[in-house]
């Protein structure tokens, strides 16, 4: 055996007391900045003769622990990105520890998939959905989309007569839907359905949430051909949520796949004062939840549910049918036949931990503690002069812009604010206008940042060059 991994593995206790200080020193560094220091990369060249662990801790220290963000913390606000609560994080490093392969409950693989399929009902009910939903974990909400419009995807070509799995694409398939997340855009390139057979249903006047009117009338323009509708619960701008219930009432008429992406907003439905806007979630064939956001487990992590009615189509779908080995895919449940990914870690584990540790009540307090938090934000925005909210905020997403609408000065804004380091939010365009945003996930979320934040702004404001002035009229 190598010399150094002989060395390393009689140290590895000192080894990971040295990264446990390293970890707790991390997480609590507040002057760690938010944002993205790094302007180049430093030269990295291949040791032909390494020296350990030792020094590799060494080495990563002096050339990239002054880079990393301070993402962990509730001052990182940019995308939709959670923390890592502490259970999660004792929940994760165990995952590596163990280095287990999540495959079947029993006769392959270990206890993993018993611990992925516990992790499922618990999740099922954080968001009180019923048992007659399947779930499993992957990387993040694309690889979720991607399991279930791939369903969905088998789903149409059986009602179009043949098997799309076995015999490619033979018809196009059209999606429709209103504010789709980029993922879903995305998914639908890889599955081969493609981009252009996106049908745009109009979203109702000063929202992101779709005109049920106007879909009715897309809907008739099919001619009752199968399609696959994707709703939003929560889009990433205003946190607008579709009317779900309506939606599900229209599969009473008509032939369509019922995606819902709540990759975020599913979380509405741990606060009682929010649970309403996902009213109808249960009715459909397939649900996206992003795990690595309120759920404030690492990097990466998100589930898939679909209706247990549709394994047959799943299985189909994913099945390893060239691996004897693995067993009967049509008998024997197996993770490997469900889900894009053959290789695949224990990221339940973080999930079950951070389940088990804070409960129901636990992750209520943060769902709400975020959206407070918001909203203060958000009064405080819409009562300054220099701010414009570019939407009502519905749940724990704040857009905003400056006043005088000047899109270099709001791109300025958002520069210098990330460059101060305090706070990392980052830019969007709303109806047309450029202007900043600002996601609140993280467990450690505090009311009192909104008063901090609306500071650092007009701090960030005078740094910047005085404002041209206005052209006479």
């Amino acid at each position: 055996m190598d010399k150094q991994l002989q060395q390393d593995e009689s140290r590895l206790s000192q080894l990971l007391d040295q990264v446990k200080e390293f970890t707790i020193g991390f997480r609590a560094d507040d002057e760690r900045p938010a944002g993205s220091t790094l302007q180049t990369i430093p030269e990295t060249r291949l040791p032909d003769l390494g020296d350990g662990a030792q020094d590799a801790m060494k080495v990563f220290g002096e050339r990239w622990n002054d880079y990393f963000v301070a993402s962990p913390s509730n001052r990182y606000l940019g995308y939709v990105t959670g923390g890592t609560t502490p259970a999660a994080l004792v929940g994760d490093w165990l995952t590596t520890a163990l280095d287990q392969n999540p495959q079947a409950v029993k006769g392959f693989g270990d206890v993993s998939a018993a611990i992925e399929i516990a992790t499922i009902s618990m999740l099922r009910e954080l968001f009180t959905l019923p048992d007659t939903f399947n779930g499993g974990f992957v990387t993040g909400a694309t690889m979720s989309s991607f399991t279930c419009l791939g369903v969905a995807r088998q789903w149409v070509g059986k009602q179009q007569g043949y098997d799309v799995v076995k015999d490619g694409l033979r018809q196009p398939i059209s999606i429709l839907t209103a504010t789709p997340h980029s993922s879903a855009v995305k998914c639908l390139a890889m599955l081969g359905i493609g981009s252009r057979n996106i049908i745009k249903v109009a979203a109702l006047p000063g929202r992101e949430a779709i005109d049920v009117e106007d879909l009715k009338t897309k809907i008739a323009a099919l001619n009752g051909q199968p399609f696959i509708l994707i709703a939003s619960g929560g889009t990433v701008n205003t946190v607008d949520f579709d009317d779900l219930n309506a939606l599900a009432d229209l599969k009473t008429k008509h032939n369509f796949w019922l995606h819902v992406d709540a990759a975020f907003g599913g979380f509405a439905a741990v606060s009682p004062t929010h649970a309403h806007l996902l009213t109808g979630w249960e009715r459909a064939d397939s649900i996206t939840i992003d795990n690595h956001k309120w759920l404030n487990v690492p990097y990466d992590s998100a589930c898939w549910f679909v209706r247990a009615d549709h394994a047959p189509l799943q299985v189909a779908t994913f099945q390893n049918s060239s691996a004897p080995y693995l067993g009967d895919p049509a008998t024997d449940f197996n993770y490997l036949n469900v889900g894009p990914e053959n290789s695949r870690r224990l990221r339940a584990l973080p999930a079950w931990f951070s389940l088990r540790a804070y409960g129901r009540r636990g992750y209520q307090d943060i769902v709400e503690r975020c959206i407070e938090t918001a909203a203060l934000l958000g009064e405080q925005l819409a009562a300054d002069p220099t701010f414009e909210l570019l939407a009502p905020v519905k749940l724990n997403v704040v857009a905003f812009t400056l006043t005088s609408d000047d899109v270099d000065r709001v791109d300025a804004l958002v520069q210098r604010l990330n460059d101060r380091g305090r706070y990392f939010l980052s830019p969007t365009t709303l109806f047309g206008r450029r202007g900043l945003r600002a996601a609140f996930v993280n467990w450690q979320c505090a009311t009192s940042q909104a008063e901090e934040i609306m500071a650092e702004l007009h701090r960030a404001l005078q740094e910047l060059p005085p404002a041209p002035a206005a052209a006479p009229p």
